[in-house]
């Protein structure tokens, strides 16, 4: 990953009168948070504010994403997210010129439910929101500028076989995602082609 590249960006977008919106695209596994995290610490001394938001503290409760009514793919892609309390709750009163200072809902994965978390963001911060499949055709209108991380499907599986544990043992994760996340994944790439149209593409 190339973070001075990144790094120049955002420099480049930086506006002291305006709040800019930077989206940090990339699929299961591609290192997405530690991007993000990275680039926070890069700006930690200068005057320019870095804010993250994760997409996945914005996901349904189970009893919707895990749906019965579709195949398990189909429920991961369409019905995981709350982008609905994403745009209308954050991203419009972000982008209407004023301070942002509101409590938002972010989802408690422990316990299925969502939890109050006071956010400041100033005008002329840059707000970072990453996860996957950000260059859709409801969201990709709402960044000043998209990065894709693009790293192959073998590299990633070893990655989430290490990092998921959560989910049960190396045979049960790879199971989960060969059923639920691989196949989104490749129709998000087949129908949104997100390392074309994005506008920083690194590895």
């Amino acid at each position: 990953m190339e973070h001075r590249a990144v790094s120049e960006e955002i420099r480049k977008l930086y506006d002291p009168c305006r709040t800019v919106i930077i989206g940090i695209d990339g699929l299961g596994g591609a290192g997405k948070s530690t991007v993000s995290e990275c680039i926070k610490k890069t700006f930690a001394k200068t005057d320019i504010q870095i804010t993250i938001l994760h997409i996945d503290d914005f996901i349904q409760p189970r009893a919707v994403r895990y749906s019965d009514k579709a195949e398990e793919w189909e429920c991961y892609y369409n019905l995981q997210w709350r982008y609905d309390y994403l745009i209308d709750e954050i991203i419009k009163p972000i982008r209407s010129g004023e301070p942002f200072h509101k409590k938002i809902e972010l989802y408690d994965k422990d316990n299925d439910c969502y939890i109050l978390s006071d956010t400041d963001i100033p005008v002329g911060s840059v707000v970072i929101i990453e996860g996957i499949f950000l260059q859709r055709e409801e969201l990709r209108d709402l960044f000043d500028f998209m990065i894709y991380i693009d790293v192959p499907e073998e590299t990633r599986l070893k990655r989430v076989l290490e990092r998921d544990g959560y989910i049960g043992d190396k045979e049960q994760i790879a199971a989960k995602y060969n059923s639920r996340y691989f196949p989104a994944e490749r129709y998000y790439c087949e129908h949104c082609s997100p390392a074309e149209n994005a506008q920083l593409v690194t590895r």
